[in-house]
Formats: structure tokens, C-alpha cells, sequence
């Protein structure tokens, strides 16, 4: 009996983080663009995140992996709280 209620209770929590990674998934534009915005990117997880965020708020991304942000004048005038650009 404790074998099956620790097999249920492993059960629900693998559901639970799969429900929490597809609801925090971006959109298919957002991810093929910031995938390769930050195919170089030193910090890959950190420049997706932001990338993502970015993206989701402008429509847009600039192309190539660095620079081209006046292609996306949203992204590039989004600032973080330090006053620095906030999109990679």
C-alpha cells in the first residue's frame, strides 16, 4: 500500500512540473527567434529568459546574434530597474 501511495504521489508531482514548463513556455515565434538570438550567448538560459520576455512584450526580435536592435525599436528601449537594456 505505501509502495502505491508514494507511486501516486511521484505520479502527480512529474504532472504538476510538466503543467508549470507548458504553461511557462513563449510563443514558437518567440522561441525559433531567441533561439537563435542567443545561439552564442555566453549565459544561454539567461539570455533566453530575457529574450523570451522581451520578445513576448515587443513582437519582435532583432536578427543575428548580437547588435541589430534598432530592427526592433521596443526591444531595444526596454530598460531593466538599473536603467540598462533588459533584451540581450
Amino acid at each position: 500500500m505505501k509502495l502505491l501511495s508514494a507511486t501516486f504521489m511521484l505520479v502527480c508531482l512529474v504532472l504538476t512540473f510538466s503543467f508549470f514548463e507548458a504553461s511557462m513556455a513563449v510563443s514558437p515565434f518567440c522561441d525559433s527567434k531567441c533561439g537563435v538570438r542567443c545561439s552564442k550567448a555566453g549565459y544561454k538560459d539567461r539570455c533566453l529568459r530575457y529574450c523570451g520576455i522581451c520578445c513576448e512584450k515587443c513582437r519582435c526580435v532583432p536578427s543575428l546574434t548580437y547588435g541589430n536592435k534598432d530592427e526592433c525599436p521596443c526591444y531595444r528601449d526596454l530598460k531593466n530597474s538599473k536603467g540598462e537594456s533588459k533584451c540581450p
